[in-house]
């Protein structure tokens, strides 16, 4: 999954939620979905926290000069 983009694999995990909301599939097809659904979840979730850390604010002091500051979601420094 890591040749995957991130947009790809949201698409398919989209596609697949769908497709079991749908409930025309067997017991053993939910299953094999599920399972998939939980790979590209957990891999948007990983690409996400990758970008996350990479994320940083440029900000000037009083000065007038730029710094960098860590990305900040919901007030919570990373």
């Amino acid at each position: 999954m890591k040749e995957l983009k991130f947009e790809q694999a949201l698409d398919k995990l989209e596609n697949t939620v769908k497709e079991m909301e749908e409930g025309n599939v067997s017991l053993d097809k939910s299953l094999e979905l599920f399972e998939e659904g939980v790979k590209l979840a957990k891999f948007c979730s990983v690409k996400l926290r990758e970008v996350e850390k990479k994320v940083e604010i440029l900000k000037k002091d009083v000065n007038g000069a730029a710094y960098k500051e860590p990305f900040e979601l919901n007030g919570n420094k990373k």
